[in-house]
């Protein structure tokens, strides 16, 4: 028996197989109008594609729970109910093929408001879609973004009912998964890291203060999303900064600890995001130990991500203990049907539509 392809059940939730596909952004959503935000047929049939090729759980890219919380004028949002409507197409359809559906909401915070990875990725305004970002503090990401707003108590209470209410969207648009994204320096993650947030405020400063939206965020959200479906949180593990300057791997495992009191049932462990210019060991399967911190030292299921390209590797991360599922991020969009063909080296059964009999 394949460790890859056994089911993995988080409270109500069985999942047919640990091959698991990470939010990516599509940049691919209308930037304004009353279709602003709602996936399009472009999201049809890219996460329609996974489903078919046998992954087991897809997790929508990053989702914002307000338009000022977009990545980019491009991205998915689920803050009104027509964007709800537009999404239980997928769901639907995900589904149908044995798939899981998950999704993952965001918010950007000073990395908000940029162009299009493909058109340079800079930050642009009003005359492109744009907006003023804001953040925990008034600091830049870098010297290409403007200084954001430092959001007030009232605006940090404000943003965590928004996260309660695409909570409430996401199960009405037919998701089983929420995940939020507290990795890659947007807002939760600035919140974190002493980097990012120069707060003095009860937001700001120990590290109980600013863990303390983060588990605003997770509590209001708990609250609302039903008793017996599952909410993971993805967190960068580390800044990749020197101790005393950013997040770290210790902060991690002390944290995760107490989301899992809190409810939540599964950590989404990758790295950076935060701090610009740092220099990161990038290769293969380079961020796996942090999962296994999370999984071993916090006693927190941990899903592994980075780098994870080939069947025999990621059967091995499962296998050994060092995660209990793995995240493929590249190779999907490389290969859709990556899990039946890690499925068919590692001699496991996975779903194959039936119009697709012939590729048995």
């Amino acid at each position: 028996m394949s460790a890859l392809f056994e089911p993995y059940t988080l409270r109500s939730v069985t999942v047919p197989n640990r091959v698991w596909m990470p939010p990516m952004c599509q940049y691919s959503a209308a930037p304004d109008g009353p279709l602003a935000g709602a996936p399009t047929d472009w999201h049809f049939q890219h996460y329609g594609a996974r489903a078919a090729g046998g992954t087991g759980l897809i997790v929508v890219e990053a989702t914002a729970v307000t338009p000022e919380g977009r990545i980019s004028p491009y991205d998915l949002g689920i803050w009104n109910d027509e964007q709800v409507a537009a999404f239980r197409r997928i769901t639907a359809f995900l589904k149908s093929q044995g798939t899981t559906p998950g999704i993952q909401l965001g918010h950007a915070g000073r990395k908000a408001s940029t162009d299009r990875p493909w058109k340079g990725g800079a930050p642009v305004g009003p005359e492109a879609h744009g907006w003023q970002p804001v953040a925990p503090s008034a600091v830049p990401f870098d010297e290409r973004h403007p200084v954001p707003t430092a959001l007030t108590t009232e605006q940090i209470h404000e943003i965590t009912g928004q996260f309660a209410d695409a909570a409430r969207r996401a199960l009405a648009a037919g998701f089983e998964v929420v995940e939020l994204h507290g990795a890659h320096g947007y807002l939760i993650g600035q919140f974190l890291s002493p980097h990012s947030n120069h707060r003095t405020d009860e937001y700001g400063g120990s590290y109980a203060n600013r863990t303390r939206f983060a588990l605003e965020v997770v509590d209001a959200v708990r609250a609302v999303w039903p008793e017996d479906l599952p909410l993971f949180f993805r967190i960068s593990a580390t800044d990749w900064l020197a101790d005393g300057e950013g997040w770290t791997a210790d902060d991690t495992v002390r944290f995760t600890a107490a989301l899992r009191e809190r409810g939540v049932d599964l950590i989404d462990v990758s790295t950076g995001g935060n701090a610009s210019g740092v220099r990161i060991p990038v290769g293969p399967g380079y961020q796996v130990p942090y999962a296994t911190r999370v999984r071993t030292e916090a006693g927190v299921p941990a899903a592994a991500v980075g780098l994870i390209t080939e069947p025999e590797q990621a059967e091995k991360i499962v296998a050994n203990g060092e995660a209990d599922a793995v995240l493929i991020g590249r190779e999907l969009l490389r290969d859709p049907s990556f899990a039946r063909r890690a499925a068919r080296e590692l001699g496991a059964d996975v779903h194959v539509p039936d119009p697709y009999h012939r590729s048995v």
